[in-house]
């Protein structure tokens, strides 16, 4: 089952259990996923003249277009973490502007949308990465800090917080 049916599904038992919260977030993330979905397509025809055809699409040109905007699994993860992004930032204001009862709204938010993320990486998994991918480059100062993280983000993508991924190189390249 890929992730977009899981979504999918938990939205269908959220409803029938009448679980208010959980409905609407999943709602707004299929949201996001469709406006994802909806933005690769129009990249696609873009890039792919042909398959624009004003008169209407034909079944196969329709059922190929929607298999190239179909998002992957790792780029329904992206938009999940997307929208915790947009949460934590969302609870930083809500504190910041003393409205608890908002932000708690929001950090059980993020807590729904990180039950469909994959198990991340540890700090300490993240810094052996880090020093393999030192090793590898021979980063020896912060303006090396590209290299690393390009021989890291395939490694850890999906598995990690990046910012926090970039704090540990750096610190690392700081020693």
């Amino acid at each position: 089952m890929s992730l977009k049916e899981k979504i999918q599904e938990d939205l269908k038992i959220s409803l029938k259990e009448k679980r208010e919260l959980e409905v609407s977030v999943l709602r707004m993330l299929k949201a996001a996923i469709f406006n994802k979905e909806k933005e690769k397509r129009y990249k696609f025809t873009r890039q792919n003249p042909a398959e624009r055809d004003l008169g209407g699409l034909s079944k196969e040109k329709q059922e190929k277009l929607e298999k190239e905007s179909a998002l992957t699994d790792e780029e329904i993860i992206e938009v999940i973490y997307s929208e915790i992004k947009k949460r934590k930032e969302a609870i930083d204001l809500y504190e910041k502007g003393n409205r608890p009862e908002l932000a708690g709204k929001e950090k059980k938010e993020v807590e729904i949308l990180q039950s469909y993320l994959p198990e991340e990486l540890s700090e300490e998994e993240i810094k052996k990465i880090a020093e393999e991918a030192i090793g590898k480059t021979g980063a020896k100062e912060i303006k090396d800090m590209g290299k690393v993280m390009g021989i890291i983000t395939p490694q850890v993508k999906g598995k990690a917080d990046m910012s926090l991924v970039s704090k540990i190189v750096k610190e690392s390249l700081m020693r």
